[in-house]
């Protein structure tokens, strides 16, 4: 308890050393679990530099709460009849923080560098796009290759944001010139992401603070400890634990909602050196891990009951979910005769977690799971965008990792289980599953649609490519003075409205 109140009083008076610019009552100061990764919309994959582009990079558009979709940039669109032209009308008031105009001209310019930057992970996003043609300054025509049921909803994220097409260089990522209500002033890797409001910007009268700071602090007590003590506005992810006397604290107020996507290991299975080892090569040895794993267990010790236990990439409110693969009972002795059936009565993997007190203990708790069933998970920590790096490198065995979601089932599947997913860190490949996964992104009915992926699932429970562990309601703490915050499942912050009272 101690060392916790060091490392609180330590975070405080780092904050306090600020400017005193930056601790003006027009400041608002916003603590994130960890530090986003690059802030390139096309190269970027964190769930915090999603919040971070909130303020930052306007999108084609975005969603309501209650997950329909809205105008943003593009102010209306439609499909062609035969479903292979998507023509969008655009915002003709539009600017980018370096002065240029918005128009069909940048729209394409983004769209094609999505499509086709080497390092994009926005590309199997976009992959049903065959070419896009600028029919005059306010409209665009994107042509399909095939009639395509995930593009709108692709475009409500990082596939649809905006940069100055004038900025598009390598360094982009390192101070990026985009089209949103604030713009980029400085950043300090591991520390803070300083943005000021753009005046310029369409909709500037709804944007009430001068200056925002997001703040990476991944110890969650520290981040608490910060907000108490009003060296913070708001955090994301309170902690399940901190839920109950945060709620009692007067000072504070506190809002959740089940967020979209899923918690779970992914396990390299085809990926480089890492992947020569039982847990890769045998699905029997995956099968015995997830059968070790007691997850509404996992939930009560580390999350005090409020994660729903999964074992599918789909919330538990989703249409998608197959109602034949509940979540399973823990079965030791199962799981031992399937290790046994292997060739093993002992095997050995490291798994990667992020730095911070809960993905810690989560990852005690699995270990202790899997012991009792003779599988020795040897725990590896750092921070998240090292893990992140070292994913998409190959460099892992096992990881503790999770998908904040999409509004389309295709979002939370596609891309991680097909052979050219864009972050499918452990390249599984299965044809079958490509085949199915590719079919449901052309149909439009759900009906349809929930039988290639209930087919997918079949698969994918019987291979394991990623154990599912839980889905995550995403709780936010806000000092009692901060007003005007609507949350949305999507876990996001959206600035517009927010002010002090």
């Amino acid at each position: 308890m101690k060392r916790l109140a060091l490392l609180a009083s330590a975070a405080i008076l780092g904050l306090a050393i600020l400017p005193a610019q930056a601790q003006s009552p027009s400041t608002l100061r916003i603590g994130l679990q960890e530090d986003p990764d690059v802030l390139d919309p096309h190269k970027a994959r964190t769930f915090v530099g999603r919040i971070v582009f909130k303020g930052l990079c306007d999108k084609l558009l975005d969603i309501t709460p209650e997950l329909k979709i809205i105008p943003r940039l593009a102010t209306e669109w439609s499909f062609s009849d035969d479903g292979l032209t998507l023509r969008m009308k655009l915002r003709t008031d539009a600017k980018f923080h370096d002065g240029e105009a918005f128009d069909a001209a940048a729209a394409k310019a983004n769209l094609e560098r999505a499509m086709t930057l080497p390092d994009s992970l926005r590309k199997s996003e976009l992959a049903s796009i065959e070419s896009i043609s600028v029919v005059d300054p306010a409209t665009i025509a994107l042509k399909l290759k095939r009639p395509d049921a995930t593009l709108l909803a692709q475009l409500t994220d990082r596939a649809g944001m905006m940069l100055s097409p004038k900025s598009l260089g390598p360094d982009i990522g390192s101070k990026p010139i985009c089209s949103g209500p604030y713009q980029f002033v400085e950043r300090v890797q591991n520390d803070r992401i300083v943005l000021d409001k753009f005046k310029g910007h369409w909709e500037a009268a709804n944007y009430h603070f001068d200056r925002v700071i997001y703040r990476a602090i991944p110890d969650t007590t520290v981040r608490l400890a910060n907000l108490r003590a009003g060296e913070l506005d708001m955090l994301e992810r309170l902690a399940p634990t901190d839920v109950k006397s945060a709620k009692e604290d007067k000072t504070l107020k506190v809002v959740s909602m089940p967020n979209l996507g899923y918690q779970g290991i992914t396990i390299n299975t085809n990926h480089g050196e890492a992947a020569n080892q039982p847990m890769a090569k045998d699905k029997r040895v995956r099968q015995a891990l997830s059968l070790a794993i007691d997850r509404k267990v996992l939930s009560q010790v580390v999350f005090e009951g409020l994660y729903a236990p999964i074992v599918q990439p789909f919330p538990p409110t989703s249409p998608y979910v197959d109602a034949t693969l509940p979540v399973p009972e823990r079965d030791v002795a199962k799981a031992k005769a399937l290790l046994k059936e292997a060739g093993h009565s002992k095997v050995s993997v490291e798994l990667f977690v992020t730095n911070n007190p809960v993905d810690a203990q989560l990852g005690q708790v699995i270990q202790a799971m899997a012991q009792e069933v003779g599988i020795d998970v040897q725990i590896r920590s750092t921070e998240f965008a090292s893990q992140l790096r070292d994913q998409q490198q190959g460099k892992f065995q096992m990881s503790r990792i999770g998908w904040s979601g999409r509004i389309d089932p295709d979002g939370n599947i596609h891309q991680f289980v097909t052979t050219k997913g864009n972050q499918n860190d452990g390249r599984y490949s299965n044809a079958q599953v490509d085949k199915l996964l590719d079919e449901a992104r052309t149909i439009y009915d759900v009906a349809e649609r929930k039988k290639r992926y209930d087919a997918a699932q079949k698969i994918l429970q019987d291979e394991l490519p990623i154990v599912y562990l839980y889905n995550q309601t995403v709780f936010f703490a806000l000092r009692s003075n901060i007003e005007g915050f609507v949350i949305n499942p999507d876990g996001m912050i959206r600035l517009s409205g927010l002010k002090r009272s």
